[in-house]
């Protein structure tokens, strides 16, 4: 059995879930996110124990990767309605900033014009200041996707290390050519 499948999923109490036509909806103070799981696999809510428990019918392989995907889905779709999501980027380079205006990421980033990227419906950005992005949401894969897509405008290169990255990740560098001594 799947270790992660078989755990059941705690529910908090200001969280709401119903489980209606294959259907299952979550909703709490960040919002209300809906899923619609596989016919292998079925999710039962307890409402005695407040939690939802994820089963599988048979131990074939597809059923098996299936049981713990759902569970990690509904469990993240429960996390994400009680706490957003976030996913922090950073610009780095000479005169790279970023700015908000409206739900329009605005970004420039070297290129001769600025890049704008529409905000997706239940992404919160904010900006501490102009080379820092905050990204938040409640849904967990929204929130990686567009933070995914605004890092790919100007990924970090590795001579210089300019572009946008992820907080704290690691740009491996590189040492540029060497100087050659002409003879």
């Amino acid at each position: 059995m799947s270790r992660i499948g078989k755990k059941p999923i705690p529910v908090p109490k200001d969280v709401e879930v119903r489980i209606a036509g294959g259907q299952v909806s979550v909703k709490g103070k960040n919002g209300e996110l809906s899923f619609r799981p596989h016919p292998l696999v079925a999710v039962a809510f307890d409402d005695g124990k407040r939690e939802i428990v994820v089963t599988r019918p048979d131990d074939e392989r597809e059923s098996r990767a299936l049981h713990g995907l759902t569970r990690s889905l509904l469990g993240n779709m429960v996390q994400g309605v009680t706490t957003h999501f976030e996913k922090k980027l950073e610009i780095q380079g000479v005169g790279y900033n970023a700015t908000v205006a409206g739900k329009v990421l605005k970004l420039q980033v070297g290129y001769a014009n600025t890049i704008q990227m529409p905000i997706p419906a239940g992404v919160v950005c904010e900006l501490p200041d102009n080379t820092h992005v905050v990204l938040k949401s409640a849904d967990k894969q929204l929130v990686g996707q567009f933070a995914a897509d605004v890092r790919a405008v100007r990924p970090p290169e590795p001579y210089k290390g300019k572009g946008i990255r992820y907080q704290n990740e690691v740009v491996k560098r590189k040492a540029g050519k060497a100087f050659a001594s002409g003879s």
